[in-house]
Order: structure tokens, then C-alpha cells, then sequence
């Protein structure tokens, strides 16, 4: 086989432009590296944000996807426990330095040497992607094959905080019932949690029902928020907007924790008293690291946990992004590439 591989993919060339056919070639593959053969993959706000060069990293010709479901195509000499054939999947990152002290403690989203799949690197928009191993997933047959990839992003920004700072007894909030939320719905309710959805969509309130919320809240004006004072132990937001921080940490108990999931732009302002007096805190992350991301894909498949999705084939691709940008798709969108 030559060390080669010539890769067919989907580009936008420049800021805002439309994906089109795209070819390139990777070089030699790496010892610690995992080429996938892409099956499908899913399509997060974050590949918008990157296309648009929104936070001032992209690098074009741009080949986004980020939710990476497929099988092992080649291994590199030093990798372990993965076959050729494989079913497995990646997500946000792609390789991190082994020597580096955060990924020697576990922490690898936190390492300085953590290197995202769409930053400098071309994602699942292909019929193949590289990753280290490290980064790669085994998935489990009891997720339905071409529902898996929405975990590795999605699925891991909401199961951290849940993993981390939710307890079986608890009472778990999510703003935002879209592709971040209606996961952590699923999560929280097989965790253990009462789980209490927020939505300004009325017409979402049966299927976060149907996907684990035990109660749905409609609406965000102070008097609807107000009275759910000091009832929550953890309130997960999903939003990418601004929201009226004071009202939603003063539904939290005290030492309750507000977790931010999604990505919101502005500045996000707060009374520090709604803090002190009760010992509530604020906090974030971005995904999951290599083991708990194999407790995650563990804990959906013994729960019977997949996205709720809509799938597109490849050729699709700008319909797609047209659709999720709509907010017509629901609740992740879905490229079917091959396989």
C-alpha cells in the first residue's frame, strides 16, 4: 500500500463560502495515528463558526466536520487495540503530545498541545480523516450504526458537567433544547436526575418529554424564572446568545453550579452576590478527555442513548448547513458519506 492517500473532500475556499469538491493527499501516516475510513459525519455550530473564520483561526482551504463515525482503514506501527475494520469514531481533537504533563495526568482537553480535527487540520467533510490514536473510539454496536457521531462533540460538551457535577439525586436544568441540550436531556434522565428542560420553543415541549425531562419550562421572563428560585442543583446552558445570567444562577440551590456548554460570544455579566451569599459557583468546558469519553460511549450504549438526528448525503452538504442554520433540522444533522 503506498504511503499515501489521496482524499476527496468537501472545502469552503475562502469566509462564508459554499462547500464544493475538494482533493488532497496525506503524507506518510504516523506510528501513534488511526486513518478512518468516514462513514458518516455530524455537522456542529462550531463547523458555521470555522467556516466563517469566526474566531479568527481558520485556515482554507477549510474542510470542517468534527463528529467522526467510520472504520479503521490503516494503523500506524506503534498503535494498540484497534483492527483494521473497526468501527470507531473522533471528535473535537485530534492529537496530543503524550509527554505533555496534563495529558500524563488525564487532562488532555486542557493540554496547551491539544490540536482541534477543523483547526489546521482537515476533518470528516472527507472520505477519510487522520487521527491519533489516542483520540480514536471504539464504538459499541448497541448504538445504531450512523448515529454515533454527534457524541464525540455534542454528546461530550453536556455529558462532562453532568460526569462531573451531577448526582444520581439531583436536579438537573437545560437551557436550549437543540443539539447540545436535547443530549443532555437524555444523560441527565438516565444519570438518575430530575431533570427540568428550558425552551423558549412551545412546540419543543413533547419531544423533551419524550427524550427525559421530567418538566418543561417555556419562556425566560423573570417572574417564569423567579419562581423556580433555589431549585436546581446544576443548570447546564447550551445557548450560543445571551441570556439573563442573574435570573438563571438565582435558580440555582445553594452551592448549585451554572455550567456553560455553549459557546456564547459576548461577555457574560453576573451580580457576585447571587454567588457568595449561597456558594453557587459558574463554570465551563469544551468536550470530554479520552476516558471519559470512553465512559460516555459506554454509558449510551447501556442505556440505549443516541442523537436524535437527520440525515443528508454528502453531495448535500450546503442544504444541510442551509437547514441547521434555519433552525430546521432536529435536532443534529447528519452527512452520510460512504459505507
Amino acid at each position: 500500500m503506498s504511503e499515501s492517500t489521496v482524499v476527496n473532500a468537501w472545502a469552503a475556499m475562502e469566509p462564508g463560502a459554499r462547500f464544493e469538491p475538494f482533493q488532497f493527499e496525506f503524507g506518510p501516516l504516523g506510528d501513534d495515528e488511526v486513518e478512518i475510513e468516514v462513514t458518516h459525519c455530524g455537522i456542529c455550530h462550531s463547523d458555521h463558526n470555522m467556516r466563517n473564520d469566526d474566531w479568527g483561526m481558520t485556515v482554507f482551504p477549510f474542510v470542517g466536520g468534527h463528529e467522526v463515525e467510520g472504520r479503521v482503514a490503516r494503523i500506524g506501527a506503534s498503535v494498540t487495540g484497534l483492527a483494521i475494520g473497526d468501527r470507531v469514531g473522533a471528535g473535537w481533537f485530534s492529537h496530543t503530545d503524550p509527554d505533555c504533563p496534563c495529558a500524563q495526568a488525564g487532562n488532555h482537553t486542557l493540554s496547551p498541545t491539544s490540536r482541534a480535527m477543523i483547526v489546521g487540520h482537515h476533518g470528516g467533510f472527507a472520505d477519510r480523516v487522520r487521527v491519533q490514536s489516542t483520540w480514536t473510539f471504539p464504538i459499541s454496536d448497541a448504538i445504531p450504526v450512523g448515529e454515533a457521531g454527534p457524541l464525540f462533540c455534542g454528546g461530550a460538551a453536556v455529558w462532562t458537567p453532568i460526569q462531573k457535577s451531577a448526582k444520581p439525586t439531583g436536579r438537573v436544568g437545560v437551557v436550549g433544547i437543540g443539539g447540545l441540550g436535547h443530549l443532555a436531556l437524555k444523560f441527565a434522565k438516565s444519570w438518575g436526575c430530575h431533570v427540568v428542560a428550558f425552551t423558549s420553543t412551545a412546540s419543543k415541549r413533547d419531544a423533551a418529554l419524550a427524550m427525559g425531562a421530567h418538566e418543561v419550562v417555556v419562556g425566560a421572563d423573570p417572574e417564569t424564572l423567579a419562581a423556580r428560585a433555589g431549585t436546581l442543583d446544576l443548570l447546564i446552558t447550551t445557548m450560543d446568545q445571551p441570556i439573563d445570567w442573574d435570573a438563571h444562577i438565582g435558580m440555582l440551590a445553594p452551592r448549585g453550579r451554572l455550567h456553560l456548554a455553549g459557546a456564547v460570544m459576548e461577555p457574560v455579566s453576573f451580580g457576585a452576590l447571587g454567588l457568595i451569599m449561597t456558594e453557587r459557583s459558574i463554570s465551563g468546558s469544551s468536550v470530554a478527555s479520552p476516558s471519559n469519553t470512553r465512559a460516555m460511549l459506554d454509558f449510551a450504549g447501556r442505556h440505549g442513548i443516541s442523537p436524535t438526528t437527520e440525515h443528508f448525503p454528502i453531495a448535500s452538504i450546503n442544504e444541510a448547513f442551509d437547514r441547521l442554520l434555519a433552525g430546521e433540522v432536529r435536532h443534529r444533522a447528519i452527512l452520510d458519506v460512504g459505507g
